[in-house]
């Protein structure tokens, strides 16, 4: 039953005494046919699908290692028969129909790969018992774009709306349960919702889509020794794409009559009261949103460029200083200490000691310590920064946006960023910190320089980007951001089109969703990470 809880917010709550995989199904095909969330909600979610596809071309454009390997993978998997589209779907810059689980990988990994696409951290205020804190990201779109050129009855309205269902399952399954309290990786809920959404796009039952979820969960579960060691490797960014992939193979299983564990969130050897054992109903209550404005995906935050988000509160207030400082000597010894003190889970996974000296990039964009450096090395050697006068703080992230290049072999390697890197002391802010997260992100900077004036942040709570942040013209530093990657891979009047056609999802044809990932994209000549 529906429960009315404002005007503009009408939820369905799951109950723990239920069977909830089979309610998780019911509600994903109502909402298939009837949701109806605001034009906020929709105009947000489409703004996340452009940022994730933006981010998937320029990948690939820069020959990044997994995405490049995954989408040929993907090709190799065309032309096996079947009756018009059915399972099969196309990868970015193709139109060759494929395997559509392994086009659905091909591209989540590419959307992926940057670590620039859209945060959820899992927090409802509103709700005792919704705040678990769980992160993840949105690389679980494709699964829609994938539906879609499947069925030629999905619209662009109503992938627009599956969009928000993907976000709507796997950010409500993100505040009740915490996956990394228990070395789990954060892309189970994204699984989970893709199945959902998935099957509900192409007409299964609600016992089919049951299936699907309890196959993943119990055959499936990632953990996050994915993330873990000195230097991270592909299948950090390619996670949410091979368990998505895993998720989807089950659910065309179960379209097929395979039946698979029933009613898994109260299994009591499934991963949910395993960790968190009951005396028979699952561990927690899931409230999903029908109508309104009150969607999870109105509480994710985007990145303004490629860096890990829990630096994002590091990355304003250095921002800040740099605005409101002149550097007459504009070398790394101007800069005597600088001192960042933030919350766990920030200290424990960017400020790990061994992710003070990476040397891949997808270590280094998880190194608070590499981070920083590159952007006060970025303010300082720039002729531009210095000489200009910045209206707001919007400008300053536009011009020292952080790309690809700032993580490739040779800045990696930079030695104006390394001389910084041994200037910072990231230290752990401890319960006056902690509590305050994941309600934001806080992070303050300290930065002394040799001239004996001290720099002072003060508290950074809610960063440009960050869903509660009122201050910055977010679509406009979306904008630089759109066309800083998307020049990458496409030329500029194809960009134009490409950025067009997404920014108008909604009123898409079928006929458009058949061909809105397919661009020619122009290949670098080696690889961001080559020597």
């Amino acid at each position: 039953m529906y429960t009315v809880i404002k005007k503009s917010f009408s939820s369905l709550t799951l109950k723990r005494d239920t069977n909830q995989a089979l309610e998780i199904g019911k509600y994903a095909i109502d909402f298939v046919k009837n949701g109806q969330p605001s034009a906020s909600v929709i105009d947000r979610v489409k703004l996340f699908h452009t940022d994730s596809v933006i981010c998937g071309l320029s990948a690939l454009a820069l020959k990044t290692n997994a995405p490049t390997i995954l989408r040929s993978e993907a090709l190799n998997y065309s032309n096996l028969g079947g009756a018009g589209n059915i399972g099969f779907a196309r990868v970015f810059g193709s139109d060759k129909l494929v395997v559509a689980e392994k086009a659905i990988c091909a591209n989540a990994s590419a959307v992926r790969e940057w670590d620039s696409n859209g945060t959820v951290f899992g927090y409802n205020a509103a709700l005792p018992g919704h705040q678990a804190g769980e992160f993840g990201h949105n690389d679980f779109y494709p699964v829609v774009i994938a539906a879609a050129q499947q069925n030629e009855s999905i619209n662009g309205e109503q992938a627009a709306r599956a969009l928000v269902l993907i976000d709507e399952i796997r950010g409500r399954l993100a505040e009740v349960f915490s996956l990394k309290t228990y070395k789990i990786d954060h892309v189970v809920h994204g699984a989970i919702a893709s199945a959902a959404t998935y099957g509900a796009l192409l007409g299964a039952t609600p016992e089919q889509i049951e299936s699907a979820i309890g196959m993943f969960v119990a055959h499936y579960i990632p953990f996050r020794a994915i993330r873990a060691g000195k230097q991270l490797s592909d299948s950090k960014g390619a996670s949410a794409a091979i368990s998505t992939e895993a998720a989807i193979i089950c659910m065309k299983r179960a379209m097929q009559g395979f039946i698979g564990p029933k009613d898994i969130f109260r299994n009591p050897e499934a991963i949910f009261r395993l960790f968190e054992p009951t005396k028979g109903e699952s561990p927690f209550d899931i409230v999903l949103s029908n109508s309104g404005d009150d969607f999870s995906v109105m509480g994710m935050h985007f990145k303004l460029g490629l860096y890990e988000h829990q630096s994002a509160g590091a990355i304003e207030g250095v921002l800040r200083l740099l605005q409101e400082t002149e550097f007459k000597d504009r070398s790394a010894d101007a800069i005597e200490s600088i001192k960042i003190v933030a919350y766990e889970p920030a200290f424990g996974i960017i400020g790990d000691p061994a992710k003070k000296n990476p040397t891949t990039r997808q270590s280094a964009d998880h190194s608070m310590v590499y981070i920083i450096s590159t952007l006060i090395r970025k303010a300082l050697q720039s002729q531009e920064f210095a000489s200009k006068k910045f209206q707001n703080l919007d400008e300053v992230w536009k011009l020292l946006m952080l790309e690809p290049k700032d993580y490739g072999y040779e800045a990696i390697k930079d030695p104006f960023t390394r001389k910084l890197m041994d200037k910072i002391n990231f230290e752990h802010g401890g319960k006056e910190y902690d509590e305050k997260y994941p309600d934001g992100i806080p992070t303050s900077v300290i930065i002394k320089l040799k001239d004996g004036r001290t720099l002072d942040s003060k508290l950074v709570m809610y960063p440009s980007g960050h869903a509660r942040n009122t201050a910055a013209n977010l679509k406009d530093i979306l904008h630089h951001k759109f066309n800083l990657l998307g020049s990458l891979a496409l030329k500029s009047g194809t960009l134009s089109q490409c950025l067009e056609k997404l920014n108008n999802l909604d009123k898409l044809s079928n006929k458009d969703l058949q061909s809105i990932y397919n661009y020619e994209i122009n290949y670098a000549a080696k690889s961001v990470d080559d020597e």
